[in-house]
């Protein structure tokens, strides 16, 4: 049965791998040949750092004889506050001193309103029951309390001009969100790029990516697909999604054109919300 996810039980796991590991007469390379996992990774699980996935803990076990200890006893987020394929990400995201996304077709969340939330978390199936759709949308919002100090993490987001123009909740939600946006991108807190649909096919158009860098750890990816997400951490992977990153920003609006263009949009969706009020 797996345990609550928390630092201690982090603890615990990585000290009896490490002892395991030793006693097997391995280091940290050798089991990571043998395991198929990175040595660094490895590294960060026997710190108490990390958690490996499912398929890793399974490897594990099948390495190092562990009898199911390392599926069995793998730390698990409680309560499914997030998707499963977000759990990881979400542990980083809070340790995160450097932050860039790209965001395909919706707001990312921490930039999400608490109406554009409500209306993105109520989709999917099957549909979350009210209670389940709130406990998402505080999550989500608390997720966003990481933009409240100003300096810590930096982050820059990139957005396709589809984000802008998909219509969630209608126009007065997108109106309030676009302003909310914009309010940061205007008070210095988070630089903002739009790319326009002028672009044309560019390098990050297959799905979500975040990079994400860190003072005591390298840096890694994370990168989402229909009920699915990966962290990427192999220093080569890593590098090829800062390349696209890098690619499709050239092709971005610059900060002060993305706002021009955010706080236009905006106002669009002001207007159509007072020709509903007053056909």
């Amino acid at each position: 049965m797996a345990i609550e996810d928390n630092p201690r039980s982090r603890e615990q796991y990585g000290a009896e791998l490490k002892r395991r590991r030793e006693s097997a007469g391995l280091t940290q390379e050798q089991l990571s040949q043998r395991a198929v996992m990175s040595r660094t990774h490895i590294a960060h699980i026997e710190a108490g750092r990390r958690r490996p996935d499912p398929d890793d803990a399974l490897r594990l076990d099948q390495v190092l004889e562990g009898g199911g200890f390392f599926v069995n006893f793998l730390p698990t987020l409680d309560g499914k506050k997030v998707a499963e394929h977000f759990e990881e990400a979400l542990e980083f995201e809070g340790k995160a001193t450097a932050i860039k996304e790209y965001a395909p077709n919706l707001v990312p969340g921490l930039l999400q309103t608490k109406a554009y939330a409500y209306e993105v978390l109520g989709t999917g199936f099957p549909r979350p029951s009210d209670e389940q759709r709130d406990r998402l949308v505080s999550t989500r919002l608390e997720r966003a309390r990481i933009l409240d100090p100003f300096h810590s993490p930096e982050v820059c987001f990139l957005l396709d001009e589809a984000v802008l123009r998909r219509v969630v909740g209608g126009p007065g939600v997108m109106c309030d969100q676009l302003r909310h946006i914009l309010e940061l991108g205007t008070s210095r807190r988070i630089r903002i790029h739009i790319l326009p649909y002028s672009v044309g096919a560019h390098a990050l158009q297959e799905g979500f990516l975040s990079l994400m860098w860190f003072d005591d750890l390298p840096p890694i990816a994370y990168a989402e697909g229909v009920k699915s997400g990966r962290i990427l951490e192999l220093p080569s992977e890593v590098r090829a999604c800062q390349e696209l990153y890098d690619q499709a920003l050239g092709d971005a609006l610059s900060h002060r054109k993305s706002l021009d263009l955010l706080r236009s949009v905006a106002e669009d969706y002001a207007h159509d919300e007072q020709r509903a009020e007053h056909p």
